[in-house]
């Protein structure tokens, strides 16, 4: 590996479809710590949309031919398919790579912890790109949590849902539950992730996991009910199929509540041809920000601002051996943990 404390980190992006395009190559092309070297994607299309946005970096249709350039590369983050996460971050591991593998770290909560093992093994840095944890909401929502601003918290509601009946096709929509499609092995990654920062371990959960769109591989409608070791409650909505959504956040504590509407600007944004680091990036204009207090005493909180670069920017300073990863692989596998629980104990429950 190059001296990452003089030389920019030589990085490769498996996937150039939302993932790689909107939320790894942005980023990467933006950080001065990094290089973006190579992309890899198959379809024709994609390659030259790549090409034309980062034209500094080689484009290869095949990750086998990655492998053959290891030597002149640092990092490889993974953004493929679900189902292909896990294979992918062993090759890279033993090619002598650092790797970044998008959410669901893997299908099976094994799979993760092999994983772990085998960096471990290695030598090599793992991580996992939880950016959802930089949504400026969520952000907001932890600091009011981490200040005391709502008293004791008992519960927390969370929602992912908005209204396409009739999605475009695509590996998500295709992807069995074995493959790791479906809404909650998407949405609820991050979801389940958010709640368990906030409010410690799980004690127990239950769950709704339907399928309501004719002909869907995997579920797309699912509801879990968390109960957390430190006694607060979590309810979890992920819906691809909802005509009106709820709010984002709800969150009620002792003294006050907190509730915010509509999702972090930051996606969107990027998808329309924003670059990090653009004036006003990542912030939230004040007619959207949630409201904080009482039913007859409240208050608009103004909220924090999103930042999913802060993952790359912590990162590069792990890499430089200074400070830790910004995802433990060791929470994904937790929330995988959770994922399987909640598919077995939906089959209980029909």
């Amino acid at each position: 590996m190059t001296d990452v404390a003089s030389a920019p980190i030589r990085t490769a992006v498996i996937g150039f479809g939302v993932s790689g395009r909107v939320f790894h190559a942005p980023f990467l092309d933006a950080d001065p710590a990094y290089s973006l070297d190579v992309i890899v994607t198959r379809d024709p299309a994609r390659r030259a949309a790549a090409e034309a946005r980062h034209p500094s970096a080689s484009t290869v249709a095949a990750v086998d031919e990655l492998w053959t350039m290891a030597d002149r590369l640092d990092l490889v983050v993974i953004g493929s398919p679900s189902g292909t996460h896990a294979a992918l971050a062993e090759a890279a591991l033993d090619a002598g790579l650092d790797v970044v593998v998008d959410k669901p770290f893997a299908v099976t909560a094994d799979e993760g912890r092999a994983l772990i093992a085998t960096a471990a093994r290695l030598g090599r840095t793992l991580t996992v790109f939880q950016n959802r944890r930089w949504d400026g909401d969520f952000r907001t929502v932890r600091r009011l949590v981490a200040d005391g601003e709502l008293g004791e918290v008992r519960r927390f509601e969370s929602r992912f849902e908005w209204w396409k009946p009739e999605p475009p096709s695509s590996w998500k929509t295709e992807a069995t539950v074995a493959d790791g499609g479906g809404i909650l092995y998407d949405l609820g990654t991050h979801l389940i992730d958010q709640a368990v920062q906030l409010f410690g371990p799980v004690a127990d959960l239950s769950a709704e996991i339907e399928r309501r769109r004719p002909g869907a591989a995997a579920d797309d409608d699912v509801f879990l009910a968390l109960r957390h070791e430190s006694g607060v409650r979590s309810q979890l909505w992920m819906n691809a199929v909802a005509p009106r959504s709820g709010p984002r956040f709800h969150v009620l504590g002792s003294t006050a509540g907190y509730t915010s509407w509509g999702l972090d600007g930051q996606e969107p944004a990027l998808i329309a041809g924003a670059r990090p680091g653009d004036p006003g990036f990542g912030e939230t204009p004040e007619s959207r920000w949630g409201v904080l207090g009482t039913d007859g005493d409240s208050r608009p909180v103004p909220t924090v601002r999103g930042d999913y670069g802060a993952f790359y920017r912590q990162l590069a300073a792990a890499l430089r051996g200074d400070g830790v990863v910004p995802v433990d692989p060791a929470d994904a596998v937790a929330v995988l943990e959770l994922i399987e629980q909640a598919h077995a104990a939906a089959s209980v429950a029909v």
